[in-house]
């Protein structure tokens, strides 16, 4: 288990590494007056406790979380994001679609389409795998 006073500057780390400069600051201010518990939660949990565990590289842990938010059907922000840091960490295109395509019959087919249709710019390099948008805030 990694000591609490690690978590935090282990997931703004991680955070600038997967998701762009910028991602930690841009998270912070997203949640600014109205949850700051919630960013809190994620650069110290989510990310410092939980992403940075050994165990999974950081592709194959990319495409676990997009087949969660494929599978979960609504959050596309997350989605792209998640994309974008997949891409970053080396995963191909043609992983991140066979991904989302493997849950065809998991998700269904609406799922999948729509989630294709979310990343089909990013995977299609229009947007750079480098401006990725944060755990929130906007898509980019």
């Amino acid at each position: 288990m990694i000591p609490n006073q690690e978590l935090r500057p282990r997931g703004m780390a991680y955070l600038e590494q997967m998701f762009g400069d910028g991602a930690a600051d841009a998270l912070i201010s997203d949640m600014d007056g109205l949850c700051p518990d919630f960013a809190d939660m994620s650069i110290e949990w989510a990310l410092g406790g939980v992403a940075c565990r050994p165990g999974l590289d950081r592709v194959t842990r990319e495409l676990v979380v997009i087949a969660s938010c494929v599978t979960l059907g609504h959050p596309v922000l997350q989605l792209r994001a998640h994309t974008q840091a997949a891409l970053r960490a080396g995963a191909t295109r043609e992983q991140v679609i066979e991904t989302i395509l493997q849950l065809l019959f998991y998700a269904g087919g609406a799922a999948v389409r729509n989630a294709l249709v979310a990343v089909k710019d990013i995977l299609n390099g229009v947007i750079a795998t480098g401006t990725s948008a944060p755990l929130g805030g906007t898509d980019g």
